[in-house]
């Protein structure tokens, strides 16, 4: 007697549901043994094109940052430029004592507005311009991680652009009774140094914009261009998988069908043989 067996039914239908997944998922590869080397090329590709992304965005907020940085010293430089007028008027033999202590409060206000800029300008709470909203020091080198390498960084030099930073406390501490023509004289040369201190603070940040700026575009490539890979590597052709599941579905009924009649026709012998 001869024993049936329904194994290519079993196969027919493996290989329908393996072609149903594709279609589901949108994926060629969706377990290890579809194409082993395949997978491990496409999760690293996977892994590379996400780390590319976290980088674009720790660029995005480090360009964030600086421009944050630079538009309160742009503002802080305006403060100076007031300073340097005023002084200028308090400088001359023409302008009263009274005038002169005047225009030294001006200045002293002007000044005070430019540490309060110092000490609170952050980003995501981390000060900017100065150590800390209490601390009048240097701010702390800045490291961006802009690749996906740790060696892939960018700097931004420590800042103190307030009038400790400047050279400025000594004008901000002037007492207006002493304070003479002269004095006013003296404290012009140190505005216009705290001027070029400020400028030089703009212009690193400046460059170091440029540099987030032309990383961050790279960035962007090597993302897409990876996603791309990695998509191509592991999408299904979903035309060719619904042909397939579609062609596997008839020959799965046919299968079905035809094991259907010969155990008919099995049990129709048999019944004659008993």
């Amino acid at each position: 007697m001869e024993i049936s067996s329904n194994v290519s039914s079993y196969v027919n239908q493996y290989q329908t549901n393996n072609t149903l997944e594709k279609i589901a998922t949108g994926l060629e590869l969706n377990r290890a043994s579809d194409n082993a080397s395949s997978l491990a090329i496409s999760d690293n590709l996977r892994t590379q094109a996400s780390g590319y992304v976290q980088a674009i965005s720790n660029t995005n907020s480090a360009i964030a940052s600086t421009q944050i940085a630079d538009r309160a010293m742009s503002e802080q430089s305006n403060i100076l430029d007031n300073v340097k007028e005023k002084l200028l008027q308090a400088s001359t033999d023409t302008t009263s004592q009274d005038g002169r202590e005047a225009l030294l409060n001006d200045v002293q206000n002007l000044l005070k507005g430019l540490d309060a800029i110092g000490s609170s300008t952050n980003y995501n709470g981390e000060s900017l311009l100065q150590a800390s909203s209490s601390d009048q020091s240097a701010s702390q080198a800045q490291i961006y991680q802009t690749g996906i390498e740790s060696s892939d960084t960018t700097d931004a030099q420590e800042v103190q652009s307030n009038t400790a930073g400047l050279g400025l406390s000594d004008l901000l501490s002037e007492l207006p009774s002493d304070f003479s023509a002269q004095d006013a004289r003296d404290y012009l040369t140190r505005v216009d140094d705290a001027i070029g201190t400020l400028n030089d603070y703009r212009s690193d940040l400046g460059s170091t914009q440029n540099q987030l700026a032309s990383t961050g575009r790279n960035l962007l490539t090597q993302e897409t261009q990876t996603s791309r890979a990695e998509a191509e590597l592991s999408a299904a052709n979903i035309a060719r998988s619904l042909s397939d599941f579609n062609k596997q579905s008839v020959l799965s009924q046919a299968g079905a069908y035809t094991q259907s009649q010969f155990n008919i026709t099995q049990q129709s012998v048999l019944r004659l043989l008993t």
